[in-house]
């Protein structure tokens, strides 16, 4: 079932000093792992550079008793840009039990604590035997004693590889060269909530300076439109001869800031003509062969958000829009440390100087 239209906007930079999970809708920023999944470093199949990360989208499925979480990431190399093989989706899942039980690692450790102990209080464990140790005791008192010592200290080595994430990231490969965008929340609203007397008046007003503009008659907007209906203007051509392109600008008219739109099972907005196979381009999921449905694209006003972390350096990703298609089974095995890439589709935007 085709759920309703969802529009998300820029929602305020998010402090470098504040932590973000896995559930959080953001730009930017680095990616917050589900639980029990790894830290993959991107590479662009094109130039080979370390991807930056684009967006983090948290997007649990209605009939799913999985927390679902996809990144995009994308290279930042200006001749790389709009082409395949610069971009990455990759689509994350846990359940909720998972959020609570320790990693593999930990729980593969047998002692007599409970795993409560193991998270919370491991930096106790030697103070408190050392306590409990009486000077009276006897040699394989002793041995026992200095068996358990070392195999604290195993645990806590264990420890700073499982639990620690940064420390994790870091003794795999420590790679410096990671881009970084500005990091920005990213609220939610439906489409439909968009549609008001005032909304009206300002996108007529748009529309109407797009229509003197490019030289093409659009038409109003009219509140009674319904969703997924065809989209009535004149058969002029636009200046730049791409009636595809006045659509999507129609549609988007009531809210230009949307950096993303997001239909589960949907229909994409397309910025410039598809092609005619579009639908047979969109292989089935590498993992279960299920068919791949579109699932949410990214919008040309997301460009201009996407800048350097650092000041002294200069990023930027150029395209018109970015539609990413899912497994529709949303296939995972429990227990997976490994995301599932997914498929995605890039199309340049025919007139980028619309937005700037």
């Amino acid at each position: 079932m085709e759920e309703s239209l969802l529009i998300g906007l820029s929602d305020g930079a998010i402090d470098e000093k504040k932590d973000t999970h896995y559930y959080t809708n953001k730009i930017g920023g680095c990616p917050d792992l589900v639980p029990g999944v790894s830290n993959p470093h991107n590479q662009c199949q094109l130039c080979g550079r370390f991807l930056g990360h684009v967006v983090q989208v948290y997007c649990p499925l209605a009939v799913s008793l999985y927390h679902r979480t996809i990144n995009v990431f994308a290279c930042t190399s200006p001749e790389c840009h709009g082409k395949l093989g610069s971009w990455k989706a990759l689509r994350s899942q846990c359940l909720e039990s998972e959020t609570k039980q320790p990693s593999v690692c930990q729980s593969s450790m047998t002692t007599s604590f409970s795993t409560t102990d193991w998270c919370d209080d491991a930096d106790d464990w030697g103070m408190d035997s050392e306590k409990n140790v009486g000077s009276g005791q006897t040699g394989t008192a002793q041995s026992e004693i200095g068996n358990f010592t070392e195999s604290l200290d195993v645990s806590t080595r264990l420890q700073e590889l499982c639990i620690s994430r940064s420390a994790g990231v870091k003794d795999a490969e420590s790679p410096t060269d990671i881009p970084t965008f500005q990091s920005f929340y990213i609220s939610v609203v439906e489409e439909t909530d968009l549609v008001g007397q005032k909304d009206l008046e300002h996108a007529n007003k748009l529309l109407k300076e797009y229509e003197e503009r490019e030289g093409v008659a659009v038409g109003e907007i009219a509140c009674s439109e319904s969703e997924g209906r065809e989209e009535a203007y004149e058969k002029s051509n636009a200046k730049h001869g791409d009636a595809v392109f006045s659509s999507f600008m129609k549609r988007i008219s009531l809210c230009p800031e949307q950096v993303l739109r997001y239909s589960w099972s949907g229909t994409p907005l397309f910025i410039m003509e598809p092609p005619s196979n579009v639908n047979q381009m969109v292989p089935p999921c590498a993992q279960c062969g299920s068919p791949r449905v579109f699932e949410f694209q990214l919008m040309p006003a997301l460009v201009s958000l996407l800048r350097s972390a650092r000041l002294s350096l200069e990023l930027a990703v150029e395209f018109g829009t970015v539609m990413i298609y899912t497994c529709r089974d949303s296939c995972w095995t429990s227990g997976s440390s490994s995301p599932i890439e997914e498929f995605y589709i890039v199309q340049t935007d025919p007139d980028q100087k619309l937005f700037k």
